[in-house]
């Protein structure tokens, strides 16, 4: 019997790797508390009908790529791995009556997706987002905060080749009208478009300028434009949201061609995308969408957010090689049964004050515990053998120096501060 391996489109996050989603978790999360966004967390499976309703029968998402199946014991039903968390969030929102609070809801989460696709760099069959979303408020400004909330995230995480692609797809009335427009130019051309376009022509035609086949893209770029269709409201929220942008020094890109994938949008959809990754380029995208908390049962609510996805990020970031340093404060190493021990007893007792180290366990000779510890990263070495363990003291050696100094190991508990103050200085050199 060979050996188990990791389901194709799944990955393991190894520790060098991880380091990066721990700092874009880090940085997220700090800039997304200080702007008043709560974290919330849904279950990764819900029932089908909520993405079937929430995010359209005729998308992609539902009609191929989720996981689906039926639940065990008697009252069985549809059950399917999220696909993506902005429908979770709502339904969490409606059942948990968070619009009895009034108000705006700021809401944020993380965690894996499920879509079966090709496996590719940067796409996986599960994948990991950070997503906002927040519900109640149709101002202009909601949909200029989130972008600007995502674009701050991105640039604090030192990325700079980045654009922002946003259009407006208009209110129900105005892509009825579009609907039909786009189903009257393509009509002529439905034998040279696509497989999947020609499906799509007369179940949801918007979805045809998303395709990726060539001659469908180059039939594509003489389609009527969606802001040629916006009714007046639409147009007038979609010109103060770009004023806004522009006002907090935020460029973009009008792309009229922008949909997104999914049925619930309205009004507002943007993608902000990195010139540094290929064909998988789009970073964070989203947009409002104010008719899906009633779609699912909840009251008329208006909504905006977006999701980043961290496989794609932390792809840019490994390229930019900015991954944060952890340096740990003291490596301990020892050797002999009671050195061992009290080796033991000093790393807990220093780690329970506040200190990062590592304990070296492999009870090896002292020359293999040296050379690990000049590869830990720490500033500082504490050495225990049989001498040190007999009078209770501790050797201390400064890692970048090499200076070594004998103390007990009582001096060493008791002025937390001095050691402090020394290794934060030796970290900023």
């Amino acid at each position: 019997m060979g050996t188990i391996q990791a389901l194709r489109g799944t990955r393991d996050i190894l520790p060098e790797e991880v380091v990066y989603w721990q700092w874009v978790e880090s940085v997220a999360r700090d800039i997304l508390s200080r702007s008043a966004y709560q974290e919330i967390r849904t279950p990764i499976f819900e029932a089908t009908a909520l993405f079937e309703r929430g995010i359209g029968e005729a998308t992609d998402i539902v009609g191929k790529e989720m996981y689906t199946f039926m639940s065990r014991g008697e009252d069985k039903y549809s059950i399917t791995l999220r696909p993506e968390g902005t429908a979770g969030a709502v339904r969490s929102y409606i059942q948990n009556g968070m619009h009895a609070q009034g108000g705006v809801q700021r809401l944020w989460y993380t965690g894996p997706m499920f879509r079966y696709e090709r496996p590719q760099a940067g796409r996986q069959r599960q994948f990991h987002q950070i997503g906002v979303e927040v519900l109640g408020s149709s101002d202009a400004r909601a949909d200029a905060e989130v972008i600007a909330i995502a674009t701050d995230i991105l640039q604090t995480l030192g990325l700079q080749n980045l654009r922002l692609d946003i259009n407006s797809v208009g209110n129900p009335t105005d892509r009825q009208q579009y609907r039909q427009a786009l189903i009257d130019y393509f009509t002529p051309y439905s034998s040279e478009l696509d497989a999947d376009s020609q499906t799509r022509l007369t179940r949801n035609p918007l979805r045809i300028l998303d395709s990726k086949d060539k001659r469908t893209q180059e039939i594509a770029q003489n389609a009527p434009s969606i802001l040629d269709y916006l009714g007046v409201d639409s147009k007038q929220h979609f010109d103060q949201v770009l004023q806004l942008l522009t006002d907090l020094g935020i460029s973009y890109q009008l792309n009229p061609r922008l949909v997104r994938g999914l049925d619930y949008y309205t009004h507002t959809a943007f993608e902000i995308i990195s010139d540094d990754l290929g064909a998988q380029a789009t970073v964070c995208g989203g947009g409002r969408y104010d008719g899906l908390v009633a779609e699912l049962g909840g009251p008329d609510t208006p909504a905006v957010g977006w999701a980043i996805g961290l496989e794609r990020l932390t792809i840019l970031l490994q390229k930019m090689q900015q991954a944060p340093k952890k340096t740990l404060d003291f490596y301990v190493v020892s050797r002999g049964e009671k050195a061992e021990a009290q080796a033991l007893l000093l790393a807990q007792k220093l780690r329970r004050i506040g200190f990062s180290l590592e304990l070296d366990l492999s009870g090896s000779a002292f020359k293999k515990q040296f050379a690990r510890a000049d590869k830990s990263g720490a500033v500082a070495c504490l050495i225990l053998g049989d001498e040190e363990a007999e009078n209770q003291t501790v050797k201390l050696k400064w890692m970048a120096t090499k200076e070594q100094q004998t103390l007990s190991q009582k001096d060493l508990l008791g002025k937390t501060d001095e050691w402090r103050r020394q290794i934060d200085m030796l970290k900023t050199q």
